[in-house]
């Protein structure tokens, strides 16, 4: 089985094989890791030519992610001197993403990636990157189907990295996102066949900023018609039950608009709203 320096090594080696690069940047854990090692590899390797060149960071402006990951992305990017691209996308106007089907994920990294793609060629750059890990293979991600078909290299997955080892690469890289929470779309806090709105994918982010500034770790706000189903980390249910939190909580939440405030037992995990799928009879695994 091969150590985390053998993956690292191979996935720089991956990357070697670009000549230009264009990833899809966020401003995550994986893509800003996989950005960095690709703007060292590259730049390097092409050092003689045109290195401000080689490697685009090309980040997806939508509802569905937060203004304060936008402004992540873009500090990262003028920080370590990385050309940045945004491509603008109405998710609302997307066909299907409204009525929120299981494989909602799958229409709207079609069109978005398509975006990027399209974008990737106006400046010259063929190859496209994702920042997918060895972990992502575990869960139901139908997103991964429209990466597939648009030839989207997945490196860090390709390179067997999982998300713990890519936060031990990135701590030892100095990126200020080794320990960052994980964040997914918020369009995945909808339960499935419920109809997504604008105002609704704010309210869940409004609520999930609440919780953060509260001093919780992680947070999810899963949106069941009128009512928040709050997520936090198991070992921090207890903090958020103590009474001047949860009634602090609970007041600030339900002024977004929601009817019912609820906690979910079980605690933070990924990925919850796919536990009522059977993954195994999924025509898009």
């Amino acid at each position: 089985m091969e150590n985390i320096d053998q993956k690292y090594q191979k996935l720089k080696d991956i990357i070697h094989s670009y000549n230009t690069l264009a990833v899809a940047f966020s401003g995550g854990v994986d893509s800003t890791f996989l950005l960095k090692v690709a703007a060292d590899v590259l730049q390097a390797k092409t050092a003689s030519k045109t290195p401000e060149n080689n490697v685009v960071a090309i980040t997806a402006k939508s509802i569905s992610f937060p203004e304060r990951e936008h402004k992540e992305s873009e500090d990262f990017c003028e920080k370590n001197d990385i050309k940045q691209v945004i491509v603008s996308v109405d998710q609302m106007k997307i066909e299907g993403f409204a009525n929120n089907p299981p494989d909602r994920c799958y229409l709207c990294k079609k069109v978005i990636f398509s975006s990027i793609i399209e974008e990737a060629k106006r400046l010259g750059i063929t190859t496209i990157a994702e920042g997918s890990n060895a972990d992502d293979t575990t869960d139901y991600r139908p997103g991964m189907k429209a990466i597939e078909e648009l030839k989207v290299k997945s490196p860090l997955k390709e390179a067997g990295l999982t998300k713990e080892e890519i936060r031990i690469l990135s701590k030892r890289l100095g990126l200020p996102t080794w320990s960052k929470p994980s964040f997914a779309c918020l369009a995945t806090r909808f339960v499935y066949g419920e109809e997504i709105t604008e105002e609704k994918i704010k309210m869940a982010g409004a609520a999930e900023e609440i919780l953060f500034g509260s001093g919780f770790s992680q947070a999810r706000c899963r949106v069941h018609g009128d009512m928040a189903r709050i997520e936090v980390p198991e070992d921090e249910i207890k903090k958020l039950l103590e009474d001047e939190t949860r009634q602090t909580i609970f007041k600030r939440i339900k002024a977004l608009g929601f009817s019912y405030v609820s906690l979910d037992l079980q605690g933070y995990r990924t990925g919850s709203m796919n536990e009522i799928l059977n993954y195994d009879t999924s025509p898009l695994l």
